[in-house]
């Protein structure tokens, strides 16, 4: 049974940090804090050996668990890796004209890059549907408008990861397309019920979860008809459409907190501690290492406080442990 010590609190976070090369001040956070994962952006993917040299230093700060090596490499405007053979099209391209054995073969190819340089999870497929023109934030990034366009998508994703060793993780639970404001700048607002959700926006996600996927996103995104607060905050979405509805027992992390969009929740520290209550096991953030270490103290000390129970957070470190038992597993599903 995993400690619930301090010691072990970085597991849950996943943190980004800039410039092309890995500061040593980021290795010493990695090394001291023990974090869970790291994400990556553009501007440290500027060529293969900078990222892959960047990766090794930071495996080496780990003598047991490995970390997650995260990126979001969607294809098209999402891309953190540019041009070939990483950079594919983006998923409406392939969507449009349900492309389906190109983007096998154009993400494939994606895979053994990431692969091959260290990356162990991608932060993908988009299970979206685009419904909403005004909805800027996804703009090309989903397969489709239906769900069953954007299935076949989200399945052979997760398939091909899966082959190539890597995770895939879904987002943005429980389905942002119907939106219309970018959760980067504001908390984003969809319309949609229970009903509508179990026959549309639901089903993509389902598809992924018996598809296996290792990890689902969620995203600061509010829904009056089904709850009071934003899904970052709230364990009724979670636990009754996530773990009940779709019997998802993996790990669920946060959209990046430091967005605008997390802010109904407090400062950085209280949505940290509210995100984790509400469900989620990883807690993300962008490369504002600042205010990471921040959150990380505050969360420390509301476990030290006894508000944060020792019991939630074991489940947590446990399903996290869980998932990166199958880092490097190529499996042909």
């Amino acid at each position: 049974m995993l400690s619930t010590t301090p010691d072990n609190i970085g597991r849950l976070f996943v943190i980004g940090y800039k410039g092309e090369r890995v500061p040593d001040s980021f290795l010493d956070l990695v090394r001291k804090r023990r974090l869970g994962g790291v994400i990556l952006f553009e501007d440290n993917c500027r060529s293969y050996q900078s990222v892959s040299k960047s990766i090794s230093a930071i495996k080496r700060q780990y003598t047991d668990s490995p970390p997650l090596i995260a990126i979001d490499q969607e294809g098209g405007r999402v891309s953190r890796f540019r041009g070939a053979p990483a950079e594919i099209k983006a998923p409406a391209e392939y969507g449009r004209f349900m492309a389906i054995e190109s983007y096998s073969e154009d993400y494939s190819r994606a895979l053994v890059y990431m692969e091959s340089v260290g990356i162990n999870l991608n932060l993908a497929p988009v299970a979206d549907l685009s419904l909403n023109p005004a909805n800027s934030c996804l703009d090309g990034r989903c397969f489709g408008a239906e769900p069953s366009d954007v299935i076949p998508f989200v399945q052979m994703s997760i398939r091909l990861a899966r082959r190539h060793g890597l995770l895939s993780c879904v987002k943005h639970f429980p389905g942002l397309g119907a939106a219309s404001v970018d959760p980067h700048h504001a908390v984003a607002t969809a319309d949609y019920d229970l009903n509508t959700w179990s026959g549309r926006e639901m089903r993509p996600f389902e598809a992924a979860v018996t598809s296996g996927v290792g990890l689902i996103m969620t995203t600061h995104l509010m829904l009056p008809a089904i709850d009071d607060t934003i899904v970052t905050g709230s364990s009724r979405i979670i636990d009754q459409l996530l773990r009940s509805m779709l019997a998802f027992e993996g790990p669920v992390i946060t959209d990046d907190l430091c967005m605008e969009g997390a802010g109904e929740l407090g400062d950085i520290g209280e949505r940290t501690i509210k995100a984790f209550l509400a469900g989620h096991d990883l807690l993300l953030f962008g490369q504002d290492t600042k205010r990471a270490v921040e959150a990380m103290d505050a969360f420390a000390a509301a476990v030290e406080r006894g508000d944060i129970p020792a019991e939630r957070l074991r489940r947590s470190l446990e399903r996290i442990a869980s998932i990166k038992c199958l880092l490097g597993n190529k499996v042909i599903l």
